[in-house]
């Protein structure tokens, strides 16, 4: 079937073309409307039940309100989970339902079940509805209505919150794929009756009478119509209120044909504002705001723009002087995910290309290859368009076009092999048909090996879809894409490729043009390429096939220790992705108003940007919202921090990290009782949405008293807080709230008549305000409500003397009727599944989650003790990491042993897959060294590349056996002779797919941007595996195969060695090198006694033995072993002793004792710090230590190659001059010359071979001082190189000299001296101390004493001096450095004039002087030994042109000199 479709599109490569066509547009098309998000929406399928009943206190709203809903909703079919909070004025009931049943099924159930409830909750105790369809990602676009400046005080924030109202969401509403508009900050107006209840007494007046008066007069009616001259006219009644006055002049009642007006009995008749449970403030100011909630499932992207858009057009529509500005926008999230994701894929493709062309050798090979990377990905976005997959960081983010093109990389290089193979039995010509000919054998052959390739791939991600949860959300996209993909590459692989082999591969009959010429050098350096790895690793193979055992068990030993790396390897969900912004909780002290939390709230919108110029804007959320999708209290303030998205532009910290530390320590300093928690904007949703909780980790603990509850809570924390890692912890705030309580007297409402009902619409409404009726301003509808005076609204007197009708018409206050005290009540009750419980919210920072919450647990079970039926449970992050991995567990052995079977049709051989199979552990070997070495905890991003890692890591190991097979079938008998031409023929394929593939997860690897944290586990594996995984299969495999194919050739090999073989041989593997030593030291040793080294080998070899080095590399490991002295405890003292012993008296004996000093838990941190930066100086010195190293050793090394050549120079004139003296000699023996010739030809013999000793001896000289940086005793000397490998081009303009090594030193002592002034600060803060002993006292034992102290530093002039210093010592620091860049930027000036100046001077030499000067020397000799030229003329010849010789070398050394000079300047570091 495969040979066929292969043929097919040889044969038809127009259709194949028109369909390659087609595929790009509609790809295109595809990739333009695709849905475009910044992360998958991993919230769950939940619908939100809210019930707004103002008046009702926590413990009321939970037994008439949230119990019936959740009876409700319990039995309904498909619910997981049912969460509520029930908080004064509010109940939010949360259902969660199996992701199956869609969007609007599980609301429709949920509508049908609230008919029903609604008629269990009593009158005026709220209706509950349905909260809007929206998700974790759906708070699209959040911002503020501001004035403009020069407006300021012409808004108030009653008008502004109209404004919001009723002009802006009700325009963005019908954005859409909006759901809602939440609003929240300013003052809801209402038309409002103030009333003194003093004067309703005064005028004996109830407020029940002002309420139906009021009630009564604000109605409008019909009459029908009358019909006159054949019209019919309507009558309308008009007695609705339109103004302040109209309130006003409603009649209460008549006394003696006297009206009582509102204006009469009411303080003040006016426009007031709703009782606020929440506000709104922007860099320390109040505000109003909206938030866009978008509907579940649309496209973020477009709905974005479409909110962008109809924000231009509400801007236009807003009164003079207001502007909207958006502060949290989602599209720059996607907009920065996104550009990580193109930049990856980009960057990734071009190497991958890259190395495709330089490892195949041919460029059109390496295009056509290339190719395939753009429409497979097109073919994504075609099935990604049809099968919904959203385009985002996790959908898009682990394709490696590496992997993708694997298969078209063996195809094109088993055409190359074709090619070569028929040119080399002398095939000359290729025409059409004989390159058909050629791609259907390239394509027929190799496409077995990589069609199963491709497919084991695929089927390794199948596993992936069977994720549920919110692990599921977030991997199946990466699934789904990555195998349409590579379903794509196969298509292209069976269609594409071939048809465009057969084009475009034929070849280059003229290789005198260009391109020919190009193509050949580029084969010739994919050969030597090719050539120098097999020339290391032949000897290898080898080595390998000769120490079987030791191979074996050095890999075993290997896996055995990538295993235990692993048992140590923390844990994590997934990595935190940076979103760019930060959300801050800062929780007030328990109980507060919403105006000290508005106070609080600014106050630290001010100082954050005060401090912090990387800040843009700060704004905070105050309780509940309009919409209270979020039920917050009002002591809680939700801030949103928007940070400056350019890092380069941060100046007070380098990281968010440091940003937040130095954000808690300001703070902490300058406000009092305010708890910081720190998270992300879309995290913290994700969170709260996902388990209602907002930190990582959730410790759960559920009970049914709310007093134990919040005790054992509260005890929790505190052991929670001491455990290493914990970031943030926060006890869940369920009790402390202030209430005045009213407690009925029964007995006395019986006595005066009275009902509880009509009391508490007394209290509601004098209180709270009752709602007479409704007035319109045009479309706009306001409140008219009536509620005592602002001044009789302050105690709880006012509450007491709250007066109430009597059915005969008098008036007694309520406190005659009920006992009125303070009460404190539980702020909130929340419940899971209809159980009580709180829980300690806790983030983790510089820890995994795993780890971190298994010393949680053992704290807990040491430390805390429960009653009895109260348990704690673990939520958060960690109960999805711990779901995920319980999945995981099923998935990877399903994939496991699906890629087996596959290996086992492909070969039909259960040995042969079982020996490729051994790939999978051995690329498990690199994973997890990799994620060690990077200091990576395991997440499920790692799992999954564990799970991509196990399909590719077998391919090799399949082109590698398919080839030992296929040889065996040519009659290659032997198995060694099968293992060394397999592997020398299938290294470049196993190369090139090796390559690719890591170089294709290269950029996701080492990527900085936003999103990269998700996708660096996952790459990481990969590449570290696939580097395990081709070493070794490499050279694990052809052993393996040596014995499976032995024993079936010689049974009696069979035998397995004894256990005394074994242990000898475990013992020796440690020393598996020796072997490689010995034969080493039997090869025949060069002829030269002196051992060449080059340039390259030199540096390295200096850096590794030279003492400077080892002893800036121990500094460095001096300096972190001082981190130690940083946790400074005090000392400990054991002791024992009496006191007051006589008289009789046995006094008080101590027993034991231990007493504590001088705990200094303060300065922990400032001197952490600076031992952190002192460990960096050390490591800045030894980069610096190592640049000029290696320049004094490039200039030694300079200096020998020069000397070397100018001894070679005179070597050869003094074997020339023995010569010609010899012959002058013999000349002058024979009177064919005089005397005085012979003596100017031997004087000058002479001359030269004085000048060789000199020569000789400076070459001695400059080769002892290059020896003198190697620190042993073999002495080296340098190769016989020719100067064009030293004389590449060099760039010698510096970008910019601020990176270079000593300026970085420079930088970090500043940063030293800026550590010490704080650690010196750090000595002002107090120290601890504390000492228990058990005692006895006049002998009666079991008593013991305690002490706890503090010592403060109150005379603190040494430690202000010490301090002065310190800040004295950071001025010179920087003056120093300042120095030091002046210094620096003038030697680079001058040395690249130096260097300039010997450049021009070799290329003379080089290109001019020298090729003259050596032919002058040739001609000369030649003419005077044929007597065309006397000596006088032939040695005037000889001295010009070895002077012109030695001074060019002279010149070559200079110029390497300056080179390597210049070199040292142009250092940087990253």
């Amino acid at each position: 079937m495969i040979n066929k479709i292969i043929s097919f599109s040889i044969k038809n490569k127009f259709i194949v073309g028109l369909l390659t066509l087609a595929l790009i547009g509609v790809g295109i098309y595809s990739m333009s409307t695709i849905n475009l998000g910044s992360v998958p929406d991993i919230t769950n399928n939940q619908v939100q039940v809210m019930t707004v009943s103002q008046n009702l206190a926590t413990e009321d709203i939970e037994q008439f309100v949230t119990y019936p809903v959740e009876l409700a909703m319990g039995n309904l079919p498909g619910v997981t989970e049912i969460r509520s909070v029930s908080r004064f004025g509010l109940s939010v009931v949360t259902i969660v339902f199996e992701d199956e049943m869609g969007i609007y099924k599980p609301r429709q159930l949920v509508q049908e079940k609230l008919n029903e409830v609604r008629d269990k909750i009593p009158e005026k105790f709220g209706s509950p509805s349905m909260g809007p369809i929206t998700t974790g990602l759906g708070e699209i676009y959040q911002y503020t209505i501001k004035p403009k400046p020069g407006y300021e005080d012409k808004y108030s924030p009653t008008e502004l919150r109209t404004i919001q109202d009723w002009i802006v969401k009700r325009q963005m509403t019908l954005v859409d794929g909006v759901v809602d508009v939440n609003a929240f900050g300013g003052k809801i107006k209402q038309y409002e009756i103030a009333i003194n209840p003093e004067k309703l007494n005064a005028l004996n007046v109830s407020i029940s009478e002002v309420f139906e008066a009021l009630q009564r007069n604000n109605v409008n009616t019909g009459g029908a119509y009358i019909e006159k001259n054949n019209m019919a006219n309507f009558i309308r009644g008009e007695g609705l209120v339109r103004s302040l006055d109209d309130i006003r002049e409603i009649v209460v009642r008549n006394e003696n044909n006297i009206p009582v007006t509102i204006g009469d009995v009411a303080e003040k008749v006016h426009f007031g504002s709703q009782v606020r449970y929440g506000a709104f403030t922007q860099d320390g100011q109040e505000a109003v705001g909206g938030m866009v909630l978008m509907l579940k499932g649309s496209n973020p992207n477009s709905v974005i723009q479409n909110v962008q858009e109809r924000m231009k057009k509400v801007q236009k529509s807003l009164p003079e002087g207001l502007e909207i500005k958006p502060f949290l926008d989602r599209s720059s999230l996607i907009e920065r995910t996104t550009s990580t994701v193109k930049t990856n894929l980009l960057e990734g493709a071009l190497i991958v290309i890259f190395a495709l062309v330089i490892l195949l050798g041919s460029v059109r090979g390496g295009i056509i290859t290339a190719t395939t990377i753009p429409l497979s990905l097109l073919f994504a976005f075609i099935l990604m368009k049809q099968f919904n997959v959203w385009a985002n960081l996790m959908s898009l983010g682990a394709i490696d076009f590496g992997i993708i093109i694997d298969g078209a990389v063996i195809i094109i290089e088993g055409t190359v092999y074709e090619i070569q193979k028929r040119i080399r039995s002398g095939k000359i010509k290729f025409n059409q048909g004989v390159m058909d000919e050629v791609a259907y054998d390239a394509g027929s052959t190799m496409m077995g090996s990589a069609f199963f390739g491709q497919i084991i791939i695929l089927i390794v991600f199948a596993p992936i879809l069977f994720l549920s949860g919110v692990e599921g959300k977030m991997f199946q996209p990466m699934a789904y894409t990555f195998g349409f993909a590579m379903i794509g590459a196969i298509f292209l692989c069976l269609t594409y490729v071939p048809m465009m082999s057969a084009l475009f591969m034929k070849p280059i009959q003229n290789k005198k043009n260009w391109f020919g010429k190009f193509e050949r050098w580029l084969e010739k350096v994919s050969d030597k390429i090719i050539d120098g790895i097999q020339w290391a690793y032949v000897p290898l193979l080898k080595g390998a096939l000769r120490f079987k055992t030791i191979v074996i068990i050095v890999a075993i030993v290997l896996l055995g220790l990538s295993g235990f790396i692993f048992s140590r390897m923390g844990g994590e969900f997934v990595p935190q992705l940076d979103e760019g912004d930060l959300a801050m909780q800062a929780l007030i002290r328990p109980g507060s108003g919403l105006s000290e939390a508005i106070d609080v709230s600014t106050k630290i919108e001010n100082i954050l940007l005060d401090n912090f110029p990387e800040i843009k804007t700060a704004v905070a959320r105050i309780g509940v919202a309009d919409i209270p999708t979020d039920p917050m209290p009002m002591d809680i303030a939700d801030m949103f921090i928007i940070l400056e998205k350019d890092m380069d532009k941060w100046t007070t910290v380098e990281t968010k990290e440091e940003l937040i530390a130095e954000i808690k320590e300001i703070l902490d300093e300058k406000l009092t009782g305010v708890n910081l928690v720190f998270s992300q904007p879309v995290e913290l949703r994700f969170n709260e949405l996902l388990t209602g909780v907002r930190e990582d980790v959730a410790v759960k603990l559920y009970g049914e008293d709310l007093d134990v509850l919040a005790q054992k809570a509260e005890e929790m924390g505190e052991i929670i807080q001491t455990i290493p890692g914990v970031g943030d912890v926060n006890p869940e705030r369920t009790s402390g709230l202030p209430q005045m309580t009213v407690r009925y007297n029964r007995k006395k409402i019986a006595q005066y008549g009275l009902d509880i009902e009509k009391l508490n619409e007394y209290v509601s409404a004098a209180f709270a305000g009752g709602v007479a009726g409704v007035i319109f301003e045009g479309e706009k509808r306001f409140d008219m409500v009536i509620r005592f005076d602002e001044n009789h609204r302050r105690s709880i007197e006012d509450l007491r003397t709250l007066y109430i009708d009597l059915p005969d018409g008098t008036q007694v206050p309520i406190k005659e009727v009920a006992d009125i005290n303070y009460v404190p009540g539980p702020m909130q009750i929340s419940r899971d599944n209809t159980f009580r419980r709180t829980y300690v919210g806790v983030n983790t920072r510089g820890r995994d989650v795993e780890s971190v919450v298994t010393d949680i647990q053992e704290k807990l079970d040491a430390e805390l003790d429960l009653p009895p039926g109260y348990y704690i449970t673990y939520g958060g992050e960690f109960e999805n990491l711990q779901r995920a991995k319980g999945r995981l567990m099923i998935v990877v052995p399903i994939a496991l042993f699906l890629i087996f079977v596959l290996l086992y049709f492909a070969l039909q051989s259960f040995s042969q897959s079982i020996m490729i199979y051994i790939a999978i552990p051995l690329a498990a070997i690199g994973g997890v060294i990799a994620l060690w070495m990077r200091d990576m905890p395991f997440s499920i991003s790692a799992g999954v590349g564990f799970i991509v890692l196990f399909g590719v890591a077998v391919l090799n190991g399949l082109v590698l056996i398919n080839r030992f097979n296929s040889l065996k079938e040519e009659g290659v008998t032997s198995i060694r002779e099968r293992i060394l031409t397999g592997t020398k023929e299938r290294i470049r394929p196993i190369m090139l797919t090796a390559t690719t593939d890591i170089f294709g997860f290269l950029p996701m690897a080492f990527s900085a941007s936003a999103g990269a944290e998700v996708q660096r586990p996952l790459a990481t594996v990969v590449i570290g595996g696939m580097l395990t995984a081709t070493l070794l299969t490499l050279v694990v495999l052809p052993v393996l195969y040596t014995l499976v194919e032995g024993r079936n050739d010689r049974r009696k090999s069979l035998k397995a060695p004894n256990a005394n073989v074994i242990i000898i041989l475990i013992i020796c593997g440690g020393l598996f090198g020796l072997p490689a030593v010995a034969n080493a030291q039997q090869q025949e040793q060069e002829k030269d006694s002196l051992s060449t080294i080059t340039l390259e080998q030199a540096r390295k070899r200096a850096v590794e033995n030279y003492p400077k080095i080892q002893s800036a590399r121990l500094e460095i490991e001096s300096q972190q072993a001082l981190k130690k002295t940083a946790w400074d405890l005090g000392n400990t003292q054991i002791f024992t002793g009496k006191e007051e012993v006589g008289n009789g008296s046995d006094g008080v004996y101590t027993q034991f004792g231990i007493q504590q000093q001088n705990i200094d838990v303060f300065g922990i941190a400032s001197r952490l710090k600076l031992q952190k930066e002192r460990v960096a100086l050390a490591e800045s010195a030894l980069d610096l230590s190592v640049i000029e190293l290696e320049r004094e050793v490039s200039q030694a090394w300079a200096m020998v190659y020069a000397t070397k050549n100018n001894y070679q120079v005179y070597e050869q004139l003094d074997s020339i001059f023995t010569d010609i003296e010899r012959a002058a000699r013999i000349r002058l023996e024979t009177e064919a010359t005089s005397k005085l010739e012979y003596l100017a030809t031997s004087n000058q013999a002479n001359q030269v071979q004085i000048q060789k000793e000199q020569a000789y001896r400076d070459y001695l000289s400059a080769m002892q001082r290059l020896n003198l940086w190697f620190a042993n005793d073999t002495l080296f000397t340098v190769p016989d190189v020719p100067t064009s490998q030293l004389d590449e081009p060099l760039n010698y303009v510096a970008d910019s000299l601020m990176n270079h090594p000593m300026l970085n030193v420079s930088k970090q002592r500043v940063d030293v001296a800026d550590a010490t002034i704080k650690e010196r600060r750090s000595q002002f803060f107090p120290q601890l101390q504390g000492q228990y002993g058990r005692q006895q006292v006049d002998g009666q034992s079991g008593l013991y004493q305690y002490q706890i102290g503090i010592r403060i530093p109150l005379f603190f002039g040494p430690e202000l001096g010490r301090t002065q210093s310190a800040k004295i010592n950071r001025d010179i620091a920087s003056q120093n450095l300042r120095q030091n860049q002046l210094e620096l930027n003038a030697a680079y000036q001058g040395m690249k004039e130096q260097y300039l100046k010997w450049l021009y001077s070799w290329n003379y030499y080089r290109d001019e002087a020298l090729p003259l000067a050596q032919e002058q020397r040739d001609g000369a000799i030649l003419a005077y030994r044929e007597g065309a030229i006397d000596y006088v003329t032939f040695l005037q010849n000889i001295r010009d042109a070895i002077r012109i010789e030695v001074d060019s070398w002279n010149a070559f050394g200079s110029y390497l000199d300056s080179r390597y000079q210049l070199e040292y300047y142009l250092k940087t570091t990253n």
